[in-house]
């Protein structure tokens, strides 16, 4: 499992990629990947490619990410999702609550 975070040129996106499985033992190094880069992101990306498990804890970490970015107003999109992550997001009714592509 490797979670990393790249932030654009500009410092307005801050793309979170996930690799292998997402689960309770991600929650620190998730947490790392967003807090602390600068002020001026306005925009994250979760890249969930190289994601094949999601269960709930990643669900949680989602919604934390969306309360540190600004809550309702939080421009969050979840995407490259296998077709299971996509069905657990469904379920979910993540796709109410994020852009999920």
């Amino acid at each position: 499992m490797a979670i990393t975070s790249v932030i654009s040129a500009d410092g307005s996106e801050l793309t979170i990629a996930v690799e292998g499985r997402f689960d309770f033992s991600s929650h620190q190094d998730f947490r790392r990947a967003y807090e602390g880069q600068p002020s001026q992101v306005a925009r994250y990306v979760v890249d969930l490619q190289e994601t094949t498990y999601l269960d709930s804890s990643a669900l949680g970490m989602l919604l934390l990410l969306k309360d540190y970015a600004g809550g309702d107003e939080a421009d969050i999109s979840v995407v490259n999702c296998s077709d299971d992550v996509r069905k657990i997001l469904a379920i979910s009714n993540f796709e109410q609550l994020f852009t999920i592509k």
